[in-house]
């Protein structure tokens, strides 16, 4: 593989040269060829749109690690639980995230061509990478996508007020067609950040912006290496209880709903949450909802709305407008990979 040194901190890979070879450490542990083609895509996706924390450096920390621990399933078969037409409810038999959540959102699309509006809930999952990548293939058939992703019986963050950690960063993402080649892509966890972006500083060696993490006490910590010692917590959106936690937290409990009752996945509360369990990311649930627009001028209507945006005076860009113009970029120049990533996945130079 060849690859261009761009920076001290970065190393450019070819996208097709990227995929080809995500898609090969998939097929090795069992995953069929389109299947692991599919995967390798959500994956890159996130480096390709500058979601670094997303993408390839969770390859073996991650996916890889979780083959190995047999926690995914390479041959699984996502099993219908319930069909109504408009909607169902899929067990993933814990299939690799990273497709089994992409064929879902097809599934949806697919049921919203018929019934204007299609719903896949799927329990047994595993991680799928960034929701976006999801989504947004809603948005590419002209429809609206909605994504949901609790963690299943993983608890990271604790409920404001609360001394053990209950939910998980429960991420969820919307996107539409908006202005040509620039879709709305809102792409979210509902904790301030993920805990990639807070891995991601430990790896660079770098402090986290104030109002991230918090100690036991409540009090900011901005080095990013006490989260995983378990001396610090993640933020809810909005921060502290008096500036708009409940927000983040209650959109956190929104994703639990919609994401894990509906389809019967794994919950973060539990009796065992309240014990102090953290739990791991397993049988995690995903909600896949496409809306198929019935006005006639939808489209006309949002490339009026979006452009009005733009148009605003200042500097205004929508949800999902930074990262396409940024992939863009990549897809000429390739894929930027910070060096310890690079090193670690042993790509040559």
């Amino acid at each position: 593989m060849t690859a261009e040194l761009v920076a001290p901190s970065t190393i450019r890979v070819p996208y097709a040269e990227l995929l080809a070879f995500t898609a090969g450490e998939f097929t090795r542990r069992g995953v069929p060829s389109h299947r692991a083609r599919l995967a390798a895509e959500a994956l890159v996706y996130a480096d390709l749109h500058g979601l670094g924390s997303h993408g390839l450096a969770n390859l073996k920390p991650l996916y890889l690690k979780q083959f190995d621990e047999g926690r995914i399933v390479a041959d699984a078969e996502p099993a219908v639980v319930s069909d109504l037409g408009a909607c169902a409810v899929l067990d993933a038999q814990r299939a690799l995230g990273l497709w089994a959540a992409a064929e879902a959102m097809d599934s949806a699309v697919e049921r919203a061509e018929w019934h204007g509006i299609g719903l896949v809930s799927v329990r047994g999952a595993t991680h799928f990478g960034s929701a976006g990548f999801h989504a947004r293939r809603a948005a590419r058939a002209g429809m609206v996508g909605v994504v949901m992703s609790n963690c299943g019986n993983q608890r990271i963050a604790r409920p404001p007020g609360g001394t053990v950690p209950m939910l998980g960063t429960n991420p969820l993402s919307v996107a539409a067609p908006a202005l040509p080649r620039r879709p709305f892509v809102l792409d979210m966890s509902t904790t301030v950040v993920p805990t990639g972006r807070v891995r991601a500083a430990a790896r660079d060696g770098l402090p986290v912006p104030p109002g991230w993490l918090a100690d036991d006490e409540g009090r900011p910590v901005t080095d990013p290496a006490a989260f995983d010692h378990g001396q610090a917590h993640l933020q809810w959106l909005g921060g502290r209880p008096e500036t708009g936690a409940y927000k983040g937290f209650g959109l956190g409990l929104v994703v639990e709903l919609l994401a894990a009752s509906l389809s019967g996945a794994g919950h973060g509360p539990s009796p065992a949450a309240v014990a102090g369990d953290r739990g791991r990311d397993d049988d995690i649930g995903f909600f896949m909802l496409a809306i198929a627009p019935q006005l006639a001028d939808f489209t006309l209507d949002v490339r009026t709305m979006f452009g009005a945006l733009l148009a605003c005076p200042g500097t205004v860009r929508y949800p999902g407008w930074p990262e396409a113009e940024l992939a863009e970029t990549n897809l000429r120049a390739g894929v930027p990979l910070a060096t310890p990533v690079h090193a670690d996945l042993s790509l040559p130079r």
